[in-house]
């Protein structure tokens, strides 16, 4: 049974950072515009070396004013032409419903790591509330949670971006979601056979 915890543990350790990362990184998507790179994560855009914020105004004609020159609130005319394909409508919606998607991901998996941990202190007082099993239900509500944010982001960018630029490709963040995902996966498989281990044990001792 602490074998299945062991793998479930680290499993989890490493899906929950790799949930981080690429919830915080800006490598979500790379593409080609105006000659140069630009990439794009859940909460910024980069093209060079200046990033932007993803913002409502995105997409907004810059103007004359305060707070209007380049690197401030606004961003270049080109990537503003292409930022207003996902901000308009249902942009915004995907943005929030992705960077939420994530967080909910990675708290679940913190919690379920949580719940692991104390695992391994499972007293017979606990047996209503087996901990491994919670910690498995916690690492597949983690593994659910990731599975839709990148399948919102997807969908999204294939639907819009991959249509308004033909040099264009996943990153390694996106990439890191996915690793994230089989983590969180095999954590919870681990758990579930610990528990099932512990319960097969429990029921053959002698009463």
């Amino acid at each position: 049974m602490y074998s299945f915890m062991g793998g479930g543990l680290f499993c989890a350790w490493v899906g929950t950072i790799l949930l981080v990362v690429a919830t915080a990184t800006d490598h979500w998507m790379q593409y080609r515009l105006s000659g140069s790179f630009a990439h794009q994560g859940l909460w910024r855009y980069c093209l060079g070396n200046k990033c932007y914020l993803q913002t409502e105004s995105i997409g907004k004609a810059p103007g004359p004013g305060r707070g209007r020159a380049w690197g401030h609130r606004t961003s270049p005319p080109d990537l503003q032409v292409e930022n207003c394909v996902v901000q308009r409508g249902k942009g915004t919606t995907y943005w929030n419903a992705t960077r939420a998607f994530m967080i909910l991901s990675s708290l679940c998996a913190t919690s379920g790591i949580i719940m692991g941990i104390l695992a391994f202190a499972q007293q017979p007082a606990f047996t209503r509330l087996s901990r491994p099993f919670s910690a498995g239900i916690l690492f597949f509500a983690s593994t659910f949670f990731v599975l839709l944010a990148l399948a919102i982001y997807t969908g999204v960018t294939v639907s819009f971006l991959g249509r308004r630029f033909g040099d264009w490709r996943f990153s390694w963040s996106y990439i890191l979601g996915w690793v994230a995902l089989l983590m969180t996966f095999f954590a919870g498989i681990f758990y579930m056979c610990a528990y099932r281990m512990h319960e097969c044990r429990r029921l053959s001792a002698p009463r």
